[in-house]
């Protein structure tokens, strides 16, 4: 009989060696556009790490209220996490207010909305949207919109679950399962470990303070993709580090692209179109848009 201490001793052997199987595929640290930096796009990484297609990072202090005005999406979803900052925000579902520092914003766009998004004060404007695209059964859907505070954010120990689940805690926002998203704090010296769920073969971070190590590589500043496996990731801190990380299943379609929007094919993609186009005459005729 062999002993219990062996095989405890060869189980960890064999995460440690599973740990170490996945290796970073691609990463960048993007392209600055003003104020914001475009760390994905559908075109590229996108194809990549899909259902996530697209990732922009800002940190900047406003100089004026103006933003992203009222524009359209279709097709996908966006969510935008809140670092630092007030957030004014109005979509074509009648929502409107301000989010602050913690806060998230889900807007499922289905087969047509608009929105905008501007800086509520002229305090630091610091954080994330990404895009997530929509499986054929929703991607034409009724949009729908959630704006939480803070607090209604779970925690982890270090990791703040902002989409999915992670061991016990849920996440609010109604998003598609199959997705994780979190937003991550270590001290200097700390270790995380991170177990995908089932099927969870996508995986990728943005580290925008600190030095993180992973995947016996140290990154700054930048998103790393990690190739396609269920094995867990291992990460340290060099000095006190702030990330997000995110898994999911793979979207297993094509990725139709129009300006805005991101859909499975063209007739999807035009019919899209064709709402965003209604809704842009409604605003239109009131005077939100020229």
């Amino acid at each position: 009989m062999v002993p219990a201490t062996d095989l405890l001793d060869a189980a960890a052997s064999v995460v440690r060696s599973a740990s170490l199987s996945r290796t970073i595929v691609a990463r960048t640290q993007g392209r600055r556009h003003g104020p914001v930096t475009r760390i994905v796009s559908p075109a590229e990484l996108g194809e990549l790490i899909k259902p996530f297609v697209f990732l922009d990072y800002f940190d900047f202090t406003p100089s004026s209220d103006a933003l992203f005005p009222m524009h359209p999406h279709s097709g996908i979803a966006t969510i935008t996490v809140l670092l630092s900052g007030n957030l004014s925000y109005e979509d074509t579902t009648g929502a409107s207010g301000v989010l602050s520092a913690g806060s998230v914003e889900w807007m499922n766009a289905g087969g047509g909305i608009w929105h905008d998004a501007s800086p509520a004060d002229l305090k630091r404007f610091h954080g994330y949207q990404m895009w997530v695209a929509l499986r054929p059964e929703l991607e034409n859907g009724k949009p729908q919109t959630q704006y939480l505070p803070a607090q209604a954010i779970p925690h982890v120990g270090p990791a703040r679950v902002i989409l999915g689940s992670y061991r016990d805690a849920h996440s609010p926002v109604q998003a598609p399962e199959g997705i994780n998203y979190l937003h991550v704090r270590l001290d200097a010296g700390e270790r995380w470990r991170y177990v995908s769920p089932a099927g969870h073969t996508v995986a990728w971070t943005h580290v925008h303070r600190g030095v993180l190590r992973v995947a016996d590589e140290r990154l700054r500043n930048e998103i790393a993709v990690f190739s396609e496996s269920g094995d867990a990731l291992d990460f340290v801190a060099e000095g006190d580090t702030e990330f997000i990380f995110a898994s999911a299943v793979k979207h297993p379609h094509d990725l139709v692209l129009g300006y805005y929007s991101v859909h499975t094919s063209e007739a999807a993609l035009q019919a899209g179109e064709a709402q965003i186009a209604r809704l842009g005459e409604q605003l239109r005729s009131r005077g939100r848009i020229r």
